[in-house]
């Protein structure tokens, strides 16, 4: 955690998440069980496979999954306010002014046959009391200050005039157009090529620094929450794995779940493998997930005890929150995970 995210305590706070969807097949858990907490000024990573419930866990804290066929439980406090209970009046008064949310494909986010300009003042205008012309100002400042060139002209453009990297930024100026406390981005970079992926991250980066933003950066990439978070939850099939800081993710990650998504990235400090490793199998159906741990099927050091449902907690003896869903021994993690090379980045940086 950053020195600067415990100054005030958490800012959201997300206790025990259950998110289930009533099916023809049965109740569909997405999230199972979730917990975390977001200081001001904090960048806290969630990273998992599609279909884990990351996206899920956020849509359901900006209450975008509240339907009938919804089944929801656990908490959601946003400066102390229960989300979860809050009617829909409360919750929109939060939605966009407190929280605000960026989403993977800005083409489907953003209206194809309005201008770009427009759909940032009409957010503002619908909560502010502002002249249609300080709307448009403050518009084109925003525009300005998410790195769009020359926004006095570009503020009349089409979604479809922008690049898909400028599309993106424009839905970081919509989303901090209200000056929320919280952004949460999901896969924010999925879409773009890799030179666009670093710029918005740098963006993000930078937002958090300046504005002390509170960020919650959802991706499947861990490549991608490297550079800008500060702790990082690893989520499979509904439930977190693992959670630590930074550092403790990434060099000593104690899951083997973690250490295959580790075991898959590109290292430029190695030889490049013919191929990169990847993890056997698929997820479950989160319809009848397995009993016990849930990555067991695809486990290459699962046994017996697996049958068994492990708790996420830490077991390293160490003044840290860092902890895990496995059964595995501190020990015999250690020994088994030095078998491959590839697993960890050695020592952090001192």
């Amino acid at each position: 955690m950053s020195p600067r995210a415990t100054a005030s305590g958490p800012l959201l706070s997300v206790k025990d998440l259950e998110v289930g969807f009533a099916t023809e097949d049965g109740l569909l858990k997405a999230v199972d069980g979730v917990s975390f907490e977001l200081a001001r000024g904090e960048v806290l990573g969630i990273v998992g496979e599609s279909g884990c419930g990351k996206s899920v866990t956020a849509q359901t804290v900006m209450g975008l999954t509240r339907s009938s066929n919804a089944r929801i439980s656990g908490s959601v406090e946003f400066n102390g306010a229960d989300l979860i209970e809050a009617s829909d009046d409360d919750l929109r008064k939060v939605r966009g002014e407190s929280i605000a949310m960026i989403f993977q494909d800005p083409m489907t986010s953003l209206n194809p046959v309005y201008k770009v300009g427009k759909q940032i003042a009409e957010q503002i205008l619908a909560h502010r009391d502002v002249s249609d012309k300080e709307a448009r100002d403050r518009a084109i400042e925003l525009l300005r200050d998410v790195g769009i060139p020359h926004p006095e002209r570009r503020i009349d453009d089409y979604p479809y005039e922008y690049s898909g990297g400028m599309r993106q930024r424009a839905m970081v100026a919509m989303a901090l157009s209200l000056e929320p406390e919280v952004l949460i981005a999901d896969e924010p970079t999925t879409a773009l090529d890799v030179t666009i992926q670093a710029q918005i991250l740098t963006l993000i980066e930078q937002l958090n620094r300046d504005r002390d933003l509170a960020v919650v950066l959802i991706t499947h990439d861990l490549g991608v929450v490297a550079e800008v978070a500060d702790r990082v939850q690893v989520m499979y099939a509904g439930q977190v794995v693992e959670r630590g800081t930074l550092d403790e993710i990434f060099y000593d990650p104690q899951h083997p779940y973690t250490w295959g998504l580790l075991g898959s990235l590109t290292r430029l400090d190695r030889p490049r493998p013919k191929r990169l490793p990847q993890i056997a199998g698929q997820p479950p159906s989160l319809l009848s997930p397995p009993g016990g741990c849930r990555f067991r099927p695809r486990c290459p050091h699962a046994f017996e005890q697996c049958a068994e449902l492990p708790s996420l907690e830490g077991r390293l003896g160490k003044r840290s929150e860092h902890a895990d869903r496995c059964w595995l021994q501190p020990k015999e993690k250690e020994s088994r995970r030095s078998v491959d090379g590839r697993i960890g980045l050695g020592a952090p940086a001192a």
